[in-house]
């Protein structure tokens, strides 16, 4: 008997039994029984996705949970995927919020309402890919929108950005809802049948058309949902805005079903489709890795930093969901399995780094109440184990050995590379600009987390908050630490998903492949015959900065000893923190090299001395690098629609009569528009 269902029941008992205790306990006890519960809730949903990756599969019907329609559930290996990786960043991420949460007071993340979303929504986290039909995927969807948006508004009495933020999210998400909901709705009426099982085996009997727009519709949504650009204002606004804990679970496991969502329906679903389908994902993801890391570059808020990233490395998740869509198209599945398994596999990585960037991040902010790297520093002396682990977190994001995000990108290359070999004018062009693109990325993050760490971590303090900072929690410490130990793990040992990897991709409609094999120390690709031995890499790294730090030691102990002294000054005194670099002064050379597309604004104000204009009493500089993409799209939608809000009043003149009238005139217009479309 599979264990997944046993697991799942486990999880919504826990859930349940959290989300009551949110509601009723006391503040000096309800953060820690509210962390343990959900903790559980982790560990039990993590376990049912292992037993979905494992091979176990699960599904069930329960006719009288929801009116008509009633709820249907289904767990394979693309399921237990991402369930698993949402446990894991819900257990550690609990476990961290106990100790985030002790000694702050009844409101913000420690009030009624947000300890009572929590366990609610780490369990719409496990449950959205055990959905198995329409309604059952919507409704779980729906509930995982409302309580994430009272989290991220857990914090609305200590700053008005909040609620901005909060209604920005709300907007966005509620909009990806009403296409979610048209699309599918369209298809169900199509295939007559709301459940998977009814959708998959209708698909090829629906016209193109159709299909397309189903797609159009669902793809829009689901990558509103996993932040890629244009999509994406709410991401950099509702991260940082959130508590750590919330930003972490957003961040790490919340976006990754739009993920889920697009390969559900666009491969397993709809069966796969025409090249122009894949070619818009690729595009939405190019622009959303490059787009992203450079608005991560010129951010100074550490947590508007760490969201940008998500919208970079969901960019190249999707890149890969792209290819694999594009080489399947091309009838080459071993290429489509390997693109689609490295897509996956980043999906794992940028969990584990990601929610561990998030909860230093947290770390950093419960200690000193800055976000603002400018007036960091010092914090490696301060914060030796929140330094320590950020830097873990960090190497992963910038993909280079030996960290975890550097095997998923490279299989991603590898699959990209390999396709060239594909016939046709569209995979000459658009591959190479999709390596392009990963090579950019992975510099630009490179240049991302060196400023995040030397301005944050190692320069000297700029600030009393970063002067008197402490150590976090032992609780904070051990949830980072776990996340972790399943960074290195991930790093190391990457071979030991490759199973999973496998039933995941063939459970999502690549069957007759299996893309990736090897044990804990490699990974081998079947279909491309390249093997790559992470534990190796690290090893023959090791081996050679310990040749170079001894070689050099040696070459110093040889020299002739000289006097010591203190180095000549210019006159100008010891360093201070201001002749440090800073975040903005670190990004500025970055910033002129893409001055067209960050179109930054800057101001300089020269107030002159009152007796004399020639002498300068003080210059102002202002330097502001907005999202160029949300000025140029969003505004000019919002003013439109503030303008017609307030043209509408003139409608509103109080007359009874004339209200019946719209009424009358609005039905009569639908009912023609019905029989027309008729």
């Amino acid at each position: 008997m599979s264990a997944v269902p046993a697991a799942l029941a486990t999880a919504s008992a826990l859930a349940g039994a959290g989300a009551a205790a949110g509601l009723v306990l006391p503040q000096r006890v309800r953060g820690a029984v509210v962390g343990v519960l959900t903790t559980g809730v982790g560990v039990a949903g993590g376990a049912s996705g292992v037993a979905a990756l494992g091979g176990g599969r699960w599904s069930a019907a329960v006719p009288g949970l929801l009116p008509l329609a009633g709820a249907y559930f289904a767990v394979d290996a693309l399921s237990g995927l991402f369930m698993a990786v949402a446990g894991a960043v819900v257990a550690a991420v609990a476990l961290y919020g106990i100790g985030y949460v002790a000694g702050r007071g009844p409101h913000g993340f420690g009030s009624h309402g947000a300890q009572t979303a929590l366990p609610l929504f780490a369990l719409t986290l496990i449950l959205v890919p055990a959905a198995a039909s329409v309604s059952t995927f919507l409704l779980l969807w729906e509930l995982m929108a409302l309580a994430s948006l009272i989290l991220v508004l857990a914090e609305h009495r200590a700053r008005p950005s909040v609620r901005e933020a909060g209604l920005w999210y709300a907007v966005m998400t509620h909009l990806g809802m009403m296409l979610l909901l048209a699309g599918l709705s369209v298809y169900a009426a199509q295939a007559g049948g709301e459940t998977f099982a009814a959708l998959r085996a209708a698909a090829s009997g629906i016209s193109p058309t159709v299909r397309g727009l189903v797609f159009v519709l669902t793809a829009v949504a689901f990558t509103s949902k996993a932040g890629l650009v244009p999509l994406h204002a709410w991401l950099p606004r509702a991260h940082p805005e959130a508590p750590s804990p919330v930003s972490a679970l957003m961040s790490a496991a919340m976006v990754n079903l739009g993920i889920y969502g697009l390969v559900r329906v666009g491969f397993d679903l709809l069966g796969g489709g025409p090249a122009w389908w894949w070619l818009l994902i690729m595009a939405m993801g190019g622009l959303s890795a490059v787009y992203g890391i450079l608005q991560a570059a010129m951010a100074s808020d550490l947590k508007r930093l760490l969201a940008y990233s998500t919208s970079e490395n969901m960019g190249l998740v999707v890149l890969g969901v792209g290819a694999a869509g594009l080489f399947a198209h091309a009838g080459n599945a071993p290429l489509a399995g390997l693109a689609l398994a490295a897509a996956l596999l980043h999906v794992v990585n940028h969990a584990a780094f990601k929610a561990l960037l998030f909860t230093a991040s947290g770390s950093v902010l419960r200690a000193t109440g800055v976000r603002n790297l400018d007036l960091l520093g010092g914090l490696r002396a301060r914060m030796p184990v929140t330094a320590g682990l950020f830097a873990v977190g960090a190497l992963g994001a910038v993909a280079l050995p030996p960290g975890n995000g550097f095997i998923s990108e490279w299989l991603l290359l590898q699959s990209l590379i390999h396709g060239l070999a594909v016939p046709g004018v569209t995979t000459a062009i658009v591959l190479p600009l999709a390596v392009a693109v990963i090579a950019l990325s992975a510099g630009l993050a490179a240049v991302v987390f060196v400023k995040a760490l030397g301005v944050g971590f190692f320069a000297r303090p700029r600030s009393e908050e970063a002067a008197a900072a402490r150590e976090s929690p032992l609780l904070m410490r051990m949830g980072m630490g776990l996340l972790a130990a399943l960074c290195v793990a991930l790093a190391l040992v990457p071979g030991l998903l490759a199973d999973g990897l496998d039933r995941a991709v063939a459970a999502a409609g690549h069957t007759g492949t299996r893309p990736l094999s090897g044990g804990g120390l490699q990974v081998r690709l079947e279909e491309v015959s390249t093997t790559l031995s992470p534990l190796w890499v690290v090893a023959a790294l090791t081996v050679a900065l310990g040749a170079v730090t001894a070689t050099v030691g040696w070459a110093g102990r040889r020299r002739q000893r000289r006097a010591q002294a203190r180095l000549w000054d210019c006159g100008g005194g010891a360093p201070t923190p201001r002749m440090a670099y800073t975040a903005t002064s670190f990004a500025e050379p970055l910033q002129r090299v893409f001055d067209d597309v960050l179109a930054p604004e800057q101001d300089v104000d020269v107030t002159p001395v009152r007796e004399s204009a020639y002498l300068v009493k003080r210059v102002d500089f202002r330097n502001r690098v907005p999202d160029r993409i949300e000025h140029r799209l969003y505004r000019p939608v919002l003013h439109f629609l503030a303008a017609a809000g307030q043209s509408a009043r003139g409608l509103a003149g109080g007359s009874v009569h004339a209200y019946l009238g719209y009424g009358f005139f609005g039905l009569v217009a639908l009912l023609v528009v019905l029989v027309v479309g008729w």
